[in-house]
């Protein structure tokens, strides 16, 4: 079922499948955040990388909490857009010879998933209030600000440290 499939009649579908494709995004996340942390040089970025595979775990804890509080069960559905992203940041990972380069490459094609998710989390916090799932909106609101903060503390990392090296 796709973002705009006529399966989705409702706001409580549109609500439920997307929270389905966060689900997913995250779990491809997860798994591709190991193979950054192998490529990546830059220490700060390395830490970074470490640290965002453990608050993924947590979110996807936070995602299971919130099907739970809307009677569902935790469900992923394939989500075309994260895959794209996600294909497109390995593709132009395997094609960057200079490590700072590399590590340049690293901060955008994960500032790439970031504002993904910004998009994925904003619109349930927004929709979750519309419904009246109050403890729902608060829930996914946390992974929200979270999302914002890793964001704000890539885009740090590479104006004052990867960026410039790779500029070098």
């Amino acid at each position: 079922m796709g973002l705009f499939s006529k399966d989705i009649r409702t706001m409580e579908d549109l609500h439920l499948h997307v929270l389905q494709d966060i689900y997913y995004a995250e779990q491809q996340i997860l798994k591709s955040l190991d193979d950054m942390v192998e490529k990546a040089t830059n220490r700060e970025l390395i830490a970074a990388l470490k640290s965002h595979r453990a608050e993924t775990e947590t979110r996807i804890s936070r995602l299971e909490q919130a099907f739970e509080l809307l009677g569902q069960k935790a469900k992923a559905t394939s989500c075309p857009a994260i895959d794209g992203i996600l294909k497109e940041a390995k593709d132009i990972l395997g094609d960057v010879e200079d490590k700072a380069a590399l590590d340049a490459a690293l901060i955008a094609a994960s500032q790439a998933v970031e504002h993904y998710e910004i998009t994925r989390y904003g619109a349930l916090v927004a929709w979750s209030k519309q419904l009246g799932n109050a403890a729902v909106a608060t829930l996914l609101a946390t992974t929200l600000k979270e999302e914002k903060e890793t964001d704000k503390k890539l885009s740090a990392l590479a104006e004052k440290t990867v960026n410039v090296k790779a500029a070098e």
